[in-house]
């Protein structure tokens, strides 16, 4: 009976039309946190507060089965995505009407929509390559944070005079090479210093030259490099290795000649 019904799970969490409706109720949900933000009706209230039960029953339910089709149950638990998907659906059984525990419990709901990234293979292998190239881009944010902090010096010392909401300090002057590095009207505080320094064009030139040009190219460079190694594995993964290739064309000549042996006997 137990084989049974966990055949019949394995059957059901396999298949790509109940794939797409755990898709389906991810965005549902999304849909209803959104909808929570306005003013809604009497009646618009019960019938989100009615999908919300549903979505948390069926979230119980999908996460049930993806435990029971397991194999081996402690496996289970050494994913990190099963362990999200797992206590956001646990705290998503906490009762909105609790007081003490209303605002963690909608928080909750909210992270609900990242579960998208658990189900979608695409997006976690996305996921997964931002995780494992953190530590090679934390010498690149170290780097930039080196030429961020020697030019915000330079900017204090220079520009201070000229205007000191943007260049009073040091962490001010950071914040406005910030806005200078994405561009946001930059151009503007760049001809504010240049009726003064003429040639302070150079300045912005060269830090642009070095954040936005170098060092986010090479974070992109990083990023797409352990992607595409993430991506080479998951392929491999799902290809069958030469070594389980060629176990199964030996047993396959044993068997072979296993049958070969009784039909002449």
């Amino acid at each position: 009976m137990y084989q049974n019904t966990k055949t019949a799970f394995t059957n059901l969490k396999n298949n790509k039309f109940f794939e797409l409706t755990v898709i389906c109720v991810i965005i549902i949900s999304a849909l209803e946190i959104g909808a929570k933000t306005f003013q809604l009706s009497s009646t618009a209230t019960s019938i989100t507060s009615l999908l919300d039960i549903f979505i948390t029953v069926f979230f119980l339910f999908e996460i049930s089965i993806r435990f029971l089709t397991e194999e081996d149950k402690k496996n289970f638990f050494k994913s990190a995505w099963n362990i999200f998907d797992t206590l956001v659906v646990v705290i998503s059984l906490i009762p909105i009407n609790d007081a003490e525990m209303a605002l963690l419990a909608r928080l909750v709901r909210i992270f609900r929509v990242l579960r998208m990234v658990s189900v979608v293979p695409e997006l976690r292998v996305l996921i997964n390559s931002l995780v494992k190239a953190l530590p090679q881009l934390g010498y690149v944010v170290l780097l930039m944070f080196i030429i961020f902090y020697i030019y915000a010096a330079i900017g204090s010392f220079l520009f201070d005079n000229i205007n000191p909401k943007l260049w009073g300090d040091i962490a001010i002057s950071m914040l406005t090479l910030f806005r200078v590095m994405t561009f946001e009207d930059w151009t503007d505080i760049q001809y504010e210093t240049m009726e003064f320094y003429p040639y302070s064009w150079i300045y912005y030139m060269t830090f642009i030259f070095f954040t936005t040009f170098a060092f986010l190219n090479m974070v992109i460079g990083i990023v797409v490099n352990v992607m595409e190694e993430e991506h080479s594995k998951e392929k491999n993964k799902n290809e069958p290795s030469m070594s389980e290739l060629k176990t199964e064309i030996t047993e396959l000549k044993e068997l072979i000649l296993k049958l070969g042996g009784q039909k002449s006997k």
